[in-house]
């Protein structure tokens, strides 16, 4: 019978079985609702371009950077065909920018008379406000947005304000240390619609799951799991109920000591890649690579980028 006893447990091991107390008073702050899906978007749709790019960035001084981008490719126009038709185009693109740790400001200047702008301010420690427009000579192109951001000790909320009347507002709470929920509900006035929006994450160390539905027919699925230090694999997929369409993809994203490589593959025959690769200080080379099968468009891009 003595066989049968177990062996006592000691006190440092019980401890260490007993499971952790959650105290939900002291739950970590949410990322903003609108970057629920920061991690896939990162992995799967980096900024694919066609043709040659130079961005050259020149610090005057800490606080204080100039930057030109000269751009070279072709620029795809709308076609009622399903061939798609390309014309070359060039572009010469100047930037000034002002980086403060409580004041950031970015200006594009563009040779077909764009101007864009971007501002990021801290308004208090938990209160922010960023804003973006853009100017074109197009009639009805140009557009702005307001967004002010308020960052609580467990959540987090938005408000934007944009040009057509759009008005839009976020919540999203932390409920367990590693779950997150959140809404949304927006108001497009020039064009009397309206919507509301739900969210959901969790993540841990080793993988990222998001999900998100809106009444205007949109669901967004995606998952980022860690591999490795270096390594991750990403996957989404988007369903449109009120249209019946849907996309998946697959990827992965692999970062080494000197380069950073990014791939994936969808339901509809598209296939890309992107490689940044650290040449030397301040010199990175970029490839880019998409290849639609289903509409037999292929498009491949270089670039480098010079300066900090």
């Amino acid at each position: 019978m003595a066989a049968l006893v177990p062996p006592p447990v000691s006190p440092a091991a019980a401890e260490a079985i007993k499971p952790e107390k959650v105290d939900y008073m002291d739950l970590p702050t949410p990322i903003p609702y609108e970057e629920i899906h920061r991690e896939a978007l990162m992995s799967l749709k980096p900024e694919h371009f066609e043709g040659m790019r130079v961005d050259f960035t020149k610090g005057l001084n800490q606080r204080f950077s100039l930057s030109h981008s000269i751009i070279m490719g072709p620029t795809e126009i709308p076609s009622q065909s399903a061939e798609t038709i390309k014309i070359p185009t060039a572009h010469y693109e100047f930037g000034a920018n002002f980086i403060d740790p409580k004041l950031m400001l970015f200006g594009r200047v563009l040779t077909d008379g764009r101007v864009n702008a971007r501002v990021k301010c801290d308004l208090s420690e938990n209160l922010s406000m960023k804003a973006n427009a853009q100017l074109t000579s197009e009639p009805h192109m140009s557009h702005g947005m307001v967004n002010f951001d308020y960052k609580g000790t467990d959540y987090r909320a938005q408000f934007q304000l944009g040009n057509g009347a759009l008005l839009g507002a976020s919540y999203i709470q932390s409920v367990t240390p590693n779950l997150s929920l959140g809404g949304e509900v927006f108001w497009a006035g020039q064009h009397r619609k309206s919507g509301l929006g739900y969210a959901a994450r969790y993540n841990t160390d080793k993988m990222v799951a998001a999900g998100q539905v809106a009444s205007t027919g949109m669901v967004a699925l995606s998952y980022v799991q860690k591999v490795s230090e270096k390594v991750s694999l990403a996957s989404d997929l988007m369903y449109n109920y009120m249209s019946r369409d849907v996309t998946a993809s697959f990827g992965y994203d692999y970062i080494l000591r000197q380069c950073r490589l990014r791939g994936k593959i969808d339901s509809n025959g598209c296939t890309s890649a992107f490689l940044e690769e650290r040449l030397n200080m301040g010199l990175n080379f970029i490839l880019s690579a998409e290849i639609d099968h289903m509409k037999k468009d292929y498009k491949f891009g270089f670039g480098l980028t010079v300066g900090e």
